[in-house]
């Protein structure tokens, strides 16, 4: 960390690719023979080599705009390997995406059905299709990615989606095949998603005794990882374990969406201390990286674990605000939190930041992103620079 940071500088993001590859495999190895493809949600992380990484090892990926879709194939992505999610899909993407040949869509809406059906028409395809059907589950996580519950704004409601599906079938340019289903992201425990999986399964038989030919079933993502001290992840295998044993002889594909659950612990961001700062009742401890940096702490409330660069038993810690430079109250990486006690110069680490950091970053304050590196092995690479001033104001004009 220390080399990396005097030359990449900070604040820095560093990913393992090791780390990455292992939980992918996690995921790839416990269907065993079972029909199955895993797909990357690119949202969690974009960076093109981190997306590179995972598909030479035969990874899919699940994109939610066109330009995640752009990322996923520069980064030598399979397109055949490519579903489209999310509820706003613009008739661009949804071009976008017929003509470079992806998988197929996870559909929020009978308008949506009926703009991909109208322009597979004008293309002269048949686009594959499933409805994300919400299972009113709650998936016991932070509101903000909760995502499986009637007041959501994702899915079907269960008891429209059939009714849907029959309507469809007047679509001539749609191959309706499949059912998708996500609650939630972060869920450390599992049963939420098992008791989805089963509601979700019951669906299946009822569309396929009514005419429906489903063929493939859409889990999504949302296994959690432990961010905090005393949390304990779900562990992926025994999670997969589960579904393989409910799906078996349904002669169904299984497709998961894993992002935070491949990417998170495999990532640091790296930040040095500018100052120390006290104003007599509350301790400070001021770095160079900021709320517009990783916004997770302001936005979600979200803890992650901090870490010196350097441990020095001698110092001993301190309870403190570690803050950034940014101008906003709500700028913080940590409230009240019992950290080593850094001086300026020193480097901290924010463990369990490759997921939802760099691709949540802004320019907010003029500030430049940071740098991202990747360590494969004893080597390292900066698989993107730090911006700079003049990147700041591409494409404006006065």
């Amino acid at each position: 960390m220390d080399a990396i940071a005097r030359r990449a500088g900070t604040p820095c993001y560093i990913y393992s690719a090791a780390g990455i590859l292992s939980r992918y495999r996690a995921y790839d190895e416990a269907f065993g023979a079972a029909p199955h493809q895993v797909f990357f949600a690119v949202k969690a992380n974009s960076n093109l080599a981190v997306l590179a990484l995972l598909a030479k090892a035969g990874a899919g990926f699940d994109i939610v705009s066109g330009g995640e879709l752009f990322r996923v194939l520069k980064a030598g992505g399979d397109p055949a390997k490519v579903v489209f999610s999310g509820v706003g899909k613009t008739a661009p993407e949804v071009e976008y995406a017929l003509e470079s040949g992806i998988r197929g869509f996870n559909c929020e809406s009978e308008a949506e059905l009926s703009l991909i059906d109208s322009l597979a028409a004008r293309q002269g395809k048949k686009a594959r299709a499933a409805l994300r059907v919400n299972p009113d589950v709650d998936a016991e996580t932070h509101p903000y990615i909760s995502t499986g519950l009637r007041e959501n704004k994702f899915g079907i409601a269960m008891e429209e989606v059939e009714a849907v599906y029959g309507r469809a079938r007047r679509f001539q340019n749609l191959i309706l095949d499949g059912v998708s289903c996500h609650i939630g992201s972060q869920l450390l425990n599992s049963s939420p998603l098992v008791e989805a999986l089963d509601r979700v399964l019951e669906l299946v038989e009822r569309l396929r005794a009514a005419g429906t030919a489903i063929g493939h079933l859409d889990l999504g993502g949302g296994l959690g990882v432990p961010y905090e001290p005393g949390d304990e992840a779900p562990s992926i295998g025994a999670y997969i374990e589960r579904i393989c044993e409910r799906v078996k002889d349904r002669g169904l594909e299984l497709m998961v969406e894993p992002g935070r659950s491949l990417v998170a612990e495999s990532g640091l961001l790296v930040t040095r201390v500018l100052y120390r700062k006290s104003n007599g009742t509350k301790e400070f401890i001021i770095v160079d990286a900021a709320m517009n940096d990783l916004v997770r702490p302001s936005l979600y409330e979200a803890y992650h674990e901090i870490l010196p660069v350097k441990r020095d038993p001698r110092r001993g810690t301190a309870k403190v605000d570690v803050v950034g430079p940014v101008c906003e109250s709500g700028d913080f990486l940590a409230l009240d939190r019992e950290v080593a006690n850094l001086l300026p110069g020193d480097l901290m680490a924010l463990a369990t930041a490759g997921a939802y950091g760099f691709v949540m970053a802004s320019n907010y304050n003029s500030r430049p992103r940071a740098v991202e590196v990747l360590v494969e092995g004893a080597s390292w690479r900066v698989v993107r620079t730090r911006e700079t001033l003049d990147d700041l104001i591409r494409g404006e004009s006065v």
